[in-house]
C-alpha cells in the first residue's frame, strides 16, 4: 500500500492512518476525515471531523502532504494544522480514558466561541478548534491558556516546524529508500517519545501512543528507546533516569513503569484503581491488579531494577557524567542487594518467581530465565565498573558474582540440541527450551562466551529468521521472537495463548534491532533482513510508524512504539554499508 521514496518519505495512492506524537499533542488522523486528539498527561480531548483530504499522499514523521491539503504538526506548542479541508463536526471527549468515570456535569464539556474558534473546556483539558479558509487549526492544553498560546503560532510557523522535524528525523540520506525511510520513522519514534508538561519541563519517555492514559514511563521500554537518544538527546536520558529512580523502592524493587499524570487525570486514575480493588469482579482483567503504590504502574517487575542500573551505565559510558552515579548509588546498592538475595541454593543466579512480570508479561516464567539472567550479569558488570572507586567492596562482590554467574549459565542453561539457551525453567522440573530471541541479553551483556554467542546467533538465523524456517506456514515475513511455540499452555495468558501471536512467535522490531546489532558486533554481517523486513511488512500493510509487534495471522500492535527505534539506532551506529552487508559464512 505504501512505497518508500528516495527522499525517505512514503508515498501512497490511498490514504492510511497517520499516527501523531509531539512533545504535548498526539492524535490519530484517519484517512476518511477525522482526528482523535489527546494530550500527554491529560488524556483524550475529542474527535474533530472534516472533509477527507484527496490523494495521492506523501507521508513523513508527523506530516501528510497532498496536492489539495495536508497535516502539519508543530513541535514547540501543542497545535496542528489540517489544510485544504472543511470542518464537519467537533465531539469533545466525555472522559479522559476508557477507565475514567466522570460524575454528573463533569462528563460534559463547557463550550464557548470566540471569532472562528470553538473552545471546549473539560475537567482534565481544553480543546480549541479554529476553522478558517486555509483549513483547521487544532490545539490542546491542560488549560485554556496553554491551548490559546499554541494558536499564536501562524500557519507558516507550524508548517516550518513540521518541515524542520522531518529533516531532523532523516538521518541516513545516503541509504536506499527502504532503509532511509525505516531510519526516519524509527528516529521519529524515539524523538517523539520525549514528552513535556505544560510548562515545557521533561515529562518522561513515552512507550508509545497507547501509553498516555494514565501517562507513564517504563524501565525496559525506556532503556531500548534511549539507545539513539544517548547521542541525540542525552539530557532527556539523564532526566529519564531521575524519574525512574523515584520508582525504585529502598529494597530494590521497582514497578514496570512510573505514572506521570497531570493532577486531573491522576485523581481519576486513583479513583479507578480504588474501585478496582474494592470491586474486582466488575472490572476488566486488562487492568493489572498489582498497583501497590500510587506512582506504580504494575508493581514488582523482575527486570525493571536491572534496567535501571543498565540505563545508568549506558548513560555514563556515553556522556562521562559520573555525577549521576553518585546521585543514584544508594538506589544501585539496594538493587544489587536485592538480586543477591534472590539467588537459589548453592547458586548466584537469581530465581524469578512464577509470575508474568518481566517483558514477556503474558507468560508465567519462573526459575532460571535466560533473558533476566543476561540483564543480571550486565548489571553486575556495570556495578563493578561504576563502583570501582565509589564503593570498592560492593564492586568486588558484583564482579565475583558476575564471573560465577557466567559459569552457572553455561552449565545449567545451554541446550546443545538447539545451540541456544533455555527460555525458562528449573533443573529437574519443567523447562521451556525453545529458541527465544530475548535470550539475546546473554550475548549483548557478555554473559556467555563469544564462541557461544556466535552459535546462538547462527541458531536464530536458521530457526527464527522466517526466510530460513520452512516449518512455520507464513513464508518470509520477519524474525520471530520464539520458535517453536510455547509447550505448556498453562504458562500462557491473553494474546500469547495463541501460537504466532504476541510473545508466542510474533516479530518484535526492537528485538530485531538487538539481534542485528549482535550480528554486526560479532562480525557476522547479514543484518539487513532483521533491520528492514519488518518495515517492508509494515509498508505492505499500510502501517505508518514503528509498530510494537506483528504477525501474519494477527496483524499489528501499537504504532509509534518508542523501543521499535532500535533498528534505526543500530543502522546509524554501524553505518549503511555495515547494515547492508551480506551474511558471513
Amino acid at each position: 500500500m505504501i512505497k518508500p521514496s528516495k527522499d525517505g518519505q512514503l508515498s501512497a495512492d490511498a490514504g492510511v492512518l497517520l499516527p501523531i506524537m509531539a512533545p504535548r499533542l498526539q492524535a490519530d488522523v484517519h484517512p476518511d476525515g477525522y482526528a482523535d486528539v489527546a494530550l500527554w498527561g491529560a488524556g483524550s480531548l475529542g474527535r474533530v471531523r472534516f472533509s477527507p483530504i484527496a490523494g495521492p499522499y506523501i507521508y513523513a514523521p508527523n506530516r501528510l502532504v497532498s496536492k489539495r491539503g495536508g497535516v502539519y504538526v508543530a513541535q514547540s506548542r501543542p497545535v496542528m494544522l489540517i489544510g485544504g479541508v472543511n470542518l464537519q463536526g467537533i465531539y469533545p471527549a466525555r472522559r479522559c480514558a476508557w477507565w475514567h468515570a466522570p460524575e454528573g456535569r463533569s462528563a460534559r464539556a463547557k463550550v464557548s466561541r470566540s471569532d472562528h474558534r470553538r473552545i471546549f473546556e473539560m475537567d482534565w483539558g481544553v480543546l480549541i478548534v479554529e476553522a478558517l479558509d486555509s483549513g483547521l487549526r487544532i490545539a490542546g492544553g491542560a488549560s485554556q491558556d496553554e491551548a490559546e498560546k499554541a494558536l499564536d503560532l501562524t500557519n507558516e510557523a507550524i508548517i516550518a516546524e513540521a518541515a524542520d522535524y522531518v529533516t531532523r528525523c532523516d538521518m541516513m540520506p545516503e541509504a536506499d529508500s527502504l532503509m532511509r525511510s525505516m531510519v526516519s520513522q524509527g528516529i521519529h519514534a524515539a524523538l517523539s517519545s520525549i514528552r513535556r508538561d505544560e510548562n515545557g519541563a521533561f515529562a518522561g519517555l513515552a512507550a508509545g501512543q497507547a501509553y498516555s492514559a494514565p501517562a507513564r514511563t517504563y524501565y525496559r521500554d525506556g532503556y531500548w528507546t534511549m539507545q539513539p537518544l544517548l547521542t541525540l538527546a542525552p539530557e532527556a536520558v539523564r532526566e529519564e533516569i531521575r524519574l525512574l529512580a523515584k520508582g525504585v523502592q529502598p529494597d530494590g524493587e521497582a514497578p514496570s513503569g512510573v505514572i506521570l499524570t497531570g493532577p486531573a487525570q491522576s485523581d481519576a486514575w486513583q479513583r479507578f484503581v480504588a474501585d478496582c480493588k474494592a470491586n474486582p469482579k466488575t472490572h476488566k482483567r486488562a487492568v493489572p491488579e498489582y498497583h501497590n503504590r500510587p506512582q506504580d504502574w504494575w508493581s514488582d517487575h523482575f527486570d525493571s531494577p536491572l534496567f535501571f542500573i543498565l540505563f545508568l551505565s549506558d548513560y555514563v559510558d556515553a556522556t562521562a557524567d559520573s555525577a549521576e552515579v553518585q546521585l543514584h548509588w544508594p538506589t544501585v546498592k539496594g538493587i544489587t542487594d536485592r538480586y543477591l538475595r534472590l539467588a537459589g541454593p548453592d547458586s548466584v543466579l537469581p530465581l524469578k518467581p512464577r509470575n508474568d512480570r518481566d517483558w514477556a508479561d503474558n507468560v508465567y516464567r519462573e526459575g532460571l530465565v535466560s533473558y533476566d539472567l543476561g540483564l543480571f550479569v550486565g548489571a553486575m558488570d556495570a556495578v563493578a565498573r561504576l563502583g570501582e572507586n565509589l564503593d570498592p567492596a560492593l564492586a568486588r562482590r558484583a564482579r565475583e558474582t558476575a564471573d560465577l554467574a557466567r559459569a552457572e549459565i553455561e552449565a545449567k542453561l545451554f541446550v546443545p540440541a538447539t545451540g541456544g539457551y533455555l527460555d525458562y525453567g528449573t533443573s529437574g522440573a519443567f523447562v521451556e527450551d525453545h529458541l527465544a530471541l530475548d535470550s539475546l541479553t546473554l550475548s549483548r551483556f557478555r554473559a556467555i562466551s563469544e564462541q557461544k554467542a556466535v552459535g546462538l546467533l547462527r541458531a536464530f538465523e536458521t530457526r527464527l529468521e522466517t526466510r530460513h524456517n520452512q516449518e512455520q506456514p507464513y513464508g518470509s515475513w520477519g524474525v520471530m521472537c520464539a520458535y517453536p511455540p510455547f509447550k505448556r499452555q498453562g504458562d500462557l495468558r491473553s494474546k500469547t495463548a495463541f501460537p504466532y501471536r504476541y510473545h508466542n512467535c510474533s516479530d518484535w522490531p526492537y528485538w530485531d534491532g538487538v539481534y542485528a546489532e549482535e550480528r554486526l558486533r560479532l562480525g557476522l554481517g547479514g543484518a539487513r533482513y532483521a533491520l528492514t523486513r519488518w518495515w517492508e511488512t509494515c509498508l505492505d500493510n499500510g502501517w505508518i510508524g514503528a509498530v510494537e509487534y506483528f504477525s501474519p495471522p494477527y496483524g499489528r500492535g501499537s504504532l509509534l512504539q518508542g523501543w521499535s527505534a532500535m533498528p534505526a539506532a543500530v543502522a546509524l551506529k554501524y553505518g549503511f554499508d555495515a547494515a547492508n552487508s551480506e551474511p558471513m559464512s
